[in-house]
């Protein structure tokens, strides 16, 4: 498989490219410092140097041309302020997704939040305000990508994530108590989505006892 991941010098990202990569598929990781071409390249990535905060949709369009799958692993970041979260976390997500329309690449793997529905209702009390921004920002791009015709689109929403060391084990799936999920863990069950092609589908996962091959497969 050819995947392009946006936001591929994340934490998650390069833990998705590394299991990718040593599976044998051609990861494209999208990144916005030249700097951390390296790290790709270490990772086993080929790296593109392209900000999603300012390309344009024939821009991303050219470098998806000929993918299996993008995914869309990009972030504002934590020490960002409200303005980022939106151009980031809902513009440059909205812009992969116009783009692989244009490349002709249905499959878009989203990693969102656990408790973005919270947004509907603005900010809840006693919430970080840019934190509720961040929220707002990924449903925002959750009901724009999610119903595109054009578009097989997965969304992820994890729990809090953690540093801790993979378990391997997860509970994926609709409705699920909040939790947390180790980095690694999220990465594994990203990449076995996308081996796996599911498609169409809003799942939640935590950390849980369901081997993560087994839990993936149990997705419609």
């Amino acid at each position: 498989m050819r995947i392009v991941i946006a936001g591929a010098h994340g934490q998650v990202a390069r833990r998705l490219g590394r299991l990718l990569s040593r599976r044998g598929d051609v990861v494209v990781g999208l990144i916005r410092n030249p700097d951390h071409r390296a790290d790709l390249e270490d990772d086993g990535m080929q790296p593109v140097v392209l900000d999603l905060e300012t390309a344009s949709a024939d821009d991303v369009a050219d470098v998806a041309t000929g993918a299996d799958a993008v995914v869309f692993a990009a972030g504002a970041g934590p020490g960002s302020g409200p303005e980022r979260k939106h151009t980031v976390d809902h513009g440059a997500a909205v812009l992969l997704a116009d783009a692989a329309e244009r490349a002709g690449v249905r499959p878009y793997l989203l990693v969102s939040s656990m408790g973005v529905e919270q947004a509907r209702k603005g900010t809840p009390r006693g919430m970080d305000p840019v934190f509720a921004v961040y929220l707002q920002a990924k449903l925002r791009a959750e009901d724009e990508i999610l119903p595109r015709p054009a578009l097989d689109t997965t969304i992820v929403r994890p729990g809090r994530l953690t540093d801790g060391p993979g378990t391997g084990r997860v509970t994926l799936g609709h409705g699920i108590e909040y939790g947390e999920i180790p980095r690694d863990d999220l990465a594994a069950v990203l990449a076995e989505i996308l081996h796996a092609r599911k498609t169409n589908d809003v799942v939640e996962v935590v950390s849980g006892p369901t081997p993560i091959e087994e839990a993936v497969a149990a997705l419609p």
